[in-house]
């Protein structure tokens, strides 16, 4: 399974309020380009912390990319995101990607900013047909805050 990778930005931009991850619309991208790779980093500054930022794939045979909380909420101080796995489901060729990010596509200023990405660890393409399961941790969450 990938590890989660939360970018630097994300913390900054959730003391910012920016984020509410309770409430707002999360979505997945698909890049093959390394965050350390793209010309304008994403992984590096707060300002940079954006999905226009990050080298995405066509997604014209690929079904929703709309991600679904299952939980938002604190116990004793620890903040838990927990997510529905989501099954990308291929209609033509898709890919080929290596890095799923996550970000939200609700918030306004700055527009888009991402939150966090998982490395597969190779490049994954899908025929039609194919699908491909993004396993969230359904018990510790995407990400715990302490």
């Amino acid at each position: 399974m990938a590890t989660f990778n939360k970018l630097n930005g994300f913390v900054e931009h959730l003391a910012e309020k920016v984020h509410n991850l309770g409430s707002d619309t999360l979505v997945v991208a698909l890049s093959n380009t390394a965050p350390a790779s793209e010309s304008t980093r994403p992984d590096v500054t707060t300002a940079n912390c954006i999905l226009a930022n990050v080298t995405e794939i066509s997604y014209t045979n690929l079904s929703s990319r709309n991600l679904t909380t299952s939980s938002s909420s604190q116990t004793s101080g620890t903040y838990s995101l927990v997510l529905a796995d989501l099954t990308l489901t291929a209609s033509g060729s898709v890919g080929p990607f290596r890095y799923v990010y996550i970000y939200n596509s609700s918030a306004s200023s700055p527009t888009n900013p991402l939150i966090g990405y998982y490395d597969y660890g190779s490049s994954i393409t899908l025929a039609s047909g194919e699908t491909f399961t993004i396993d969230f941790d359904n018990v510790s969450g995407v990400l715990t805050l302490a």
